[in-house]
């Protein structure tokens, strides 16, 4: 029932049951994670690389100005993977062949660099975002709580009880609007890692090219 159906009366069982967090959070070490993806705070360039050894020099990819620019711009999201893709395909033809290697393998490495600490940050995010959830949820209960104990008593004025009630159902309509958004943010992770594992793989492609 969406909230704005709700009878004027919100019990304490029902905004319990309302406000539940979202599905349960995937098996991992940290209980507290409410997301149902499993938690990877960090990933390894294993994880998304499927090519040769990279060179100690890709490490400075952010010394080269126009590695570090096409980083920048492929990794943001708003920017399709299609067309982030063919952006990969234009740098790595207008490499001359001695440099061919080196520069895609910078482009390599600074994509992990910059969408790993990215995917990072998102997850650290989640993570504050649900611990406030968790906060808003004991008030809410708290306040359900206070909110049938005075409807119970015959002496207080029911219309002062009402306008409780009523913010009470507005409170708890946020809450729910956070959680959706909540579940949405969950994918942030695992999407941010398949861009970066496409963007490797076109990458690879071009290397694999003689």
């Amino acid at each position: 029932m969406h909230l704005t159906a709700l009878p004027h009366v919100l019990s304490f069982f029902a905004l319990t049951a309302l406000i539940a967090l979202p599905a349960a959070a995937a098996q991992g070490d940290d209980p507290d994670w409410p997301c149902i993806q499993r938690k990877v705070p960090e990933l390894s360039l294993g994880q998304v690389w499927n090519g040769p050894e990279l060179p100690k020099l890709a490490a400075d990819w952010a010394r080269d100005p126009v590695v570090a620019s096409l980083v920048q711009e492929i990794a943001a999201r708003r920017v399709p993977v299609p067309q982030a893709q063919e952006k990969i395909r234009a740098f790595g033809q207008r490499l001359s062949a001695g440099d061919r290697n080196s520069h895609l393998s910078m482009l390599v490495q600074g994509l992990f660099d910059h969408m790993n600490a990215e995917r990072s940050d998102v997850i650290a995010g989640i993570a504050r975002y649900a611990h406030r959830q968790r906060d808003m949820a004991a008030l809410l209960r708290r306040e359900a709580a206070a909110v049938d104990a005075l409807r119970a008593n015959s002496d207080m004025d029911q219309a002062d009880v009402a306008q409780r009630n009523e913010r009470l159902i507005f409170q708890t309509r946020v809450f729910q609007e956070r959680a959706q958004s909540l579940a949405f943010v969950c994918e942030v992770p695992t999407l941010i890692e398949q861009r970066l594992y496409a963007l490797a793989k076109t990458i690879d492609a071009m290397l694999e090219q003689k």
